[in-house]
């Protein structure tokens, strides 16, 4: 009552003074404590001190506020009106406003019942600025981050932002990741947030150390981990940063490994990281005991399906008593069991190893349970996430179809198919589920769509062709409908081609496959004279193919196809003179050569063929494991004007060796015949155009057509005495003619790489090529010891006077107008052997940042005089 006087100004002087005097000695002691609640020093954020602490609240309003209504204000505290006011009601309040996070500075007075909240709300986010991230860029962080622009700026927001940056860095592999906020104060009660950031090095695993192995090195165990430490080829081996989760699957990894050995009892006691005080590195301890070595016991099967013998089957087991104990070989022998009885329509049936282990004489005991289950029928076949593929593109490489019995081959099979088409993920796989009672399952197929379109910039430098440009734009899954559609492009300086092309694999949605391609294309032969190109011959061929297939088994298909070309050959009329004395024109063996004045002229090919394919690889766009053989018969002379037969063959086997290499070995060859001879006066009767040819890019190591049966035609030049010899052997020119016969072969080892690398899309190689083409009647060389002057032709190909020929063994200072001078020259013809070439080398192909690169250098070990190499080739493309 006391208190509530002091604080009361409604009492009069007479009636304060009275009740002061009757107060007088009995209310000092509360008097005084009550002074001292009106004197107390006040808190940060704490309600101004008043007069009067237990007044009743007659009013609240609120101070400040530019966005907030006062009412929602309002709403956030527990006080109101007619509350009596105290201290710990404003403290109360103070929390509650702070706690929404929507202020800054908040501060509450009393002033005769009246209350007034003042506030000053936190400021709104007018942008995000990240400074110094290079390793992460914006697109990586600001997702992550709970400010955005137009929120409401907090300091706890910006407190949870720079944690989660920092742990984004650290998930980097960057511990020493620093982040500084700033705020930039702007008019209208906005802030630029800017997040200053210092990225650190990466922090590499230093060194890993192992405490406890007897029986195996360190750089063994090492060798199994997936974290590498850091060396001088760390680029390559990746794996060197440091990451908690690695560090945990490291610790399973190095389990496996001991217990492929034998050693049953093998733990790891502790794993360690520490990081260095510079925070730039750790260092890894792990503690281990390696245990005793185990040899199997007793190993056999049980099973409760009476369709499988338990006795044959553990006669099958490839483990026997007495050897060495290795996990790997049970997971195996388990994988084998579940397939074969998968493949016997026992989706369902479980192999369950029973162990039993004697410490007594380190034996290792396994019996494999087969445990009863019915046998199933495929209820539903589902199919999910595919956006762009139609159902039916994937629902017919199925091998199974709903209501047939399970077959756990067959779903192997349907798997492989899948992956062959390209249209999806590498890691597709056919999962398997309970069906609607116990001798039903569910295939589902999860796919994940990828890029189907292929854009292919391929580009070389040649010896002979100086720099080619290739492009081609082709989509595999035209709309969805698994069709292949394609463009391609090619041109240098001395070949140009376009195509045309489509495939429909089901047509009419049968199992019978159609294609055709449109082409046209333009070579010109030429060949070079010190420094000087020298065009040969030009070839045009314009035409179409149409091909149909049909599938004769699971992996063996029947393609026959048929083609018609329109070729012509054709020479410059620097290569002809007049003849008669008609002024008609022919090619002039001396300058052109007989064997290229033999292939000129126009004609038409009518090719009917056929192909029978076996393939039974896991993937045809990079496949790992299976064998493809091709065999092809052409027969030309169905119409037109050329006969020939021609028989082609090719196989290739692919093998996984070691851990991740893939070994692949290609052979191939081929003979062509004429059906109609025509070979007179030493030459051949298969044309030029339909020969053989080898090189690059199907053999690394030589140029293009640069290996084979070629004509050598050397220049003389005059000494001081006139006499014509030959100067060097650069002053030759060099036509490639082909074979009736060739083989090549190829052996590649696919290396595989850390995880680093393979993140990049490295997959390097090491390859052998060998092939020869040869089988030719040998041509009519010439050979000319003095020069001649033979006449010129205008550009009709007019002759412009009578051929003028001299022995004047001096070179002229120039030619005349209608004269041409021909050095002297020898020709040689080379290269007519099967005698293999063989060239070794090293390609690495690469997912860069513009597209698949693929480069290839090589050596040529085994080459013969003639033939043309190259050291170095390149493609790059992109896919979309």
């Amino acid at each position: 009552m006391a208190a509530k006087a002091l604080g009361s100004q409604r009492f009069s002087g007479r009636k304060v003074g009275l009740f002061s005097a009757l107060l007088a000695g009995t209310a000092l002691v509360p008097a005084t404590a009550i002074a001292q609640q009106v004197v107390a020093v006040e808190e940060p954020g704490a309600a101004e001190p008043t007069v009067s602490q237990q007044a009743i609240i007659r009013q609240i309003a609120v101070a400040g506020a530019q966005r907030l209504e006062a009412q929602t204000i309002l709403s956030y505290v527990k006080m109101r009106p007619g509350d009596v006011y105290t201290e710990a009601a404003a403290d109360s309040a103070l929390k509650e406003l702070y706690a929404t996070e929507l202020f800054s500075d908040v501060k509450i007075r009393e002033e005769g019942g009246n209350v007034v909240i003042q506030v000053v709300e936190n400021p709104i986010i007018n942008r995000i600025i990240l400074e110094g991230n290079k390793k992460l860029k914006e697109d990586k962080i600001l997702p992550e981050i709970k400010l955005a622009p137009r929120q409401i700026y907090t300091r706890s927001k910006v407190r949870a932002d720079v944690n989660r940056i920092i742990e984004l860095y650290k998930r980097q592999g960057r511990f020493a990741a620093t982040v500084e906020p700033k705020a930039v104060t702007l008019d209208q009660n906005r802030v630029d947030i800017v997040f200053e950031i210092k990225e650190g090095p990466k922090s590499k695993v230093r060194q890993i150390n192992i405490i406890g192995n007897e029986h195996f090195s360190d750089g063994d165990l090492r060798g199994e981990m997936l974290t590498k430490q850091t060396s001088t080829l760390s680029f390559l081996k990746g794996g060197t940063s440091y990451d908690p989760d690695k560090l945990a699957f490291d610790q399973q990894k190095l389990r496996q490994f001991y217990l492929t050995e034998g050693y049953a009892d093998f733990r790891v006691v502790s794993a360690i990281a520490e990081l260095t005080p510079d925070k730039k590195d750790f260092i890894i301890t792990y503690v281990v005991e390696e245990g005793d070595r185990y040899k199997f016991g007793d190993v056999s099967v049980d099973s409760e399906i009476r369709d499988f013998d338990s006795e044959g089957l553990t006669k099958t087991l490839v483990m026997k008593k007495g050897d060495w104990y290795n996990a790997e070989m049970v997971e195996n022998t388990i994988e084998g069991l579940s397939e074969t009885i998968g493949a016997f329509g026992y989706a369902f049936a479980e192999v369950d190893p029973q162990y039993e282990r004697n410490k007594d004489d380190l034996t290792m005991g396994v019996k494999f349970r087969i445990g009863s289950a019915p046998r199933v029928y495929v209820e539903s076949i589902d199919i999910n996430g595919n956006t762009l593929t139609q159902d039916k593109v994937i629902r017919r490489e199925f091998r199974l179809t709903e209501g047939d019995a399970f077959n756990s081959l067959q779903v192997k099979r349907s798997t492989n198919r899948i992956k062959s088409l390209g249209y999806f993920q590498e890691n597709f796989e056919v999962a398997q589920e309970q069906g609607s009672a116990p001798d039903r399952v569910k295939l589902i197929a999860n796919v994940e769509e990828k890029a189907t379109g292929e854009l292919q910039l391929s580009a070389g430098f040649s010896s002979l062709e100086s720099f080619i440009l290739q492009g081609s734009i082709q989509q595999r899954n035209f709309r969805g409908r698994g069709q292949t559609v394609g463009l391609s492009l090619n041109y240098s300086r001395y070949s140009k081609a376009a195509q045309i092309s489509f495939t429909e694999p089901y047509m009419f949605d049968t199992s019978i496959s159609f294609g055709a391609d449109i082409y046209r294309r333009d070579y010109n032969s030429f060949n070079y004279f010190n420094s000087d190109r020298n065009n040969t011959y030009q070839n045009t061929t314009t035409g179409f193919s149409l091909r149909a297939g049909t599938p004769l088994s699971e992996y063996m298909t029947l393609i026959a196809r048929y083609s018609l070309n329109l070729e012509d050959v054709t020479l410059g009329n620097q290569y002809f003179r007049d003849t008669d004395a008609d002024g008609d024109l022919e090619c002039d063996p001396l300058v052109a050569g007989r064997y290229l004045c033999d292939a000129l002229g126009k004609r038409t090919s009518s090719i009917v063929g056929t192909s029978l394919i076996y393939d039974s690889l896991n993937n045809r766009v990079r496949p790992t494991r299976g064998e493809r053989l091709v065999g092809n018969l052409d027969f030309a002379g169905l119409g037109g004007n050329v006969h020939y037969a021609r028989a082609r063959a090719n196989a290739a086997k692919y093998w996984p060796v070691l851990n991740g290499f893939v070994l692949s070995m290609q052979a191939e060859g081929g003979y062509i015949k004429s059906l109609k001879s025509r070979g007179i006066d030493g030459t051949d009767d298969v044309r030029l155009t339909d020969r053989f040819f080898l090189g690059e890019p199907d053999f690394r190591g030589f140029d293009i057509r640069g290996v084979g049966p070629r004509v050598v035609r050397t220049r003389l030049t005059a000494d001081e005495d006139g006499n014509f010899t030959v100067a060097s052997k650069d002053n030759q020119t060099d036509d490639a003619l082909g074979g009736r016969m060739y083989y090549k072969g190829r052996a590649e080892l696919e290396i595989p790489l850390g995880s680093g690398a393979r993140e990049m899309g490295l997959r390097p190689s090491i390859f052998a090529d060998i092939g020869a083409v040869w089988g030719l009647k040998d041509p009519n060389v010439t050979s000319i010891a003095n020069p001649l002057y033979l006449q010129r032709v205008d550009a009709n190909g007019d002759p412009l006077a009578a051929p003028i020929y001299t022995n004047n063994p001096i070179a002229p200072d120039g030619e005349t107008s209608n004269t041409l001078y021909i050095s002297p020259f020898t020709e040689e013809y080379l290269g007519d052997t099967p005698k293999p070439r063989l060239a070794v080398g090293v390609g690495i192909s690469w997912n860069s940042p513009f597209g698949p690169l693929r480069l290839d250098f090589s050596k040529a070990l085994l080459k013969e005089e003639g033939d043309d190499i190259k050291s170095f080739s390149f493609n790059v493309g992109t896919q979309f």
